[in-house]
C-alpha cells in the first residue's frame, strides 16, 4: 500500500505538509490547520517532494526551518484524478475518510470523515 506522512514544519510559518506517494514522488498539500471530523481545511498544492520526506524528522536545508512527524501509515485509494482525491487513511492517528477537492488552481479544500 502507498504510504503517507503529515509533517509539522515550522516555516515560514506554522503549517502541515500532507504528503501522498505517488510513484517515485510524493505529492504535497500545505495545509494551514490539521484535519480533523467534520471541518473543512484550505490545502494548497505546493511542489512534489523526495519519498526521503516519509520517514525524515529534522531541519529543512537553506535555514528553512524542521519538520516534525505528526502522523504516518498507509492509504488506499478510493479515487484520484485532476479534480478529486479520495482516499481511506490508516495512519497512527487519523484513520478515515481523506477527500480533497480541487477548488481553483492550486487551491483545494480537505475533509476528514473518521
Amino acid at each position: 500500500m502507498p504510504r503517507y506522512v503529515i509533517l509539522e514544519h515550522d516555516y515560514p510559518i506554522l503549517h502541515w505538509d500532507l504528503m501522498l506517494e505517488s510513484g517515485s514522488i510524493l505529492r504535497t498539500w500545505r495545509l494551514a490547520v490539521l484535519p480533523s471530523a467534520g471541518t473543512l481545511v484550505v490545502a494548497e498544492a505546493i511542489h512534489d517532494h523526495r519519498l526521503h520526506y516519509l520517514d525524515y524528522e529534522g531541519p529543512i536545508s537553506g535555514n528553512r526551518g524542521q519538520v516534525v512527524r505528526w502522523d504516518s501509515g498507509t492509504f488506499a485509494t478510493r479515487d484520484w484524478n485532476a479534480e478529486r482525491i479520495a482516499l481511506t487513511l490508516v495512519g497512527e492517528r487519523l484513520k478515515g475518510e481523506l477527500v480533497l477537492e480541487r477548488v481553483a488552481g492550486e487551491e483545494w479544500k480537505a475533509a476528514f470523515i473518521p
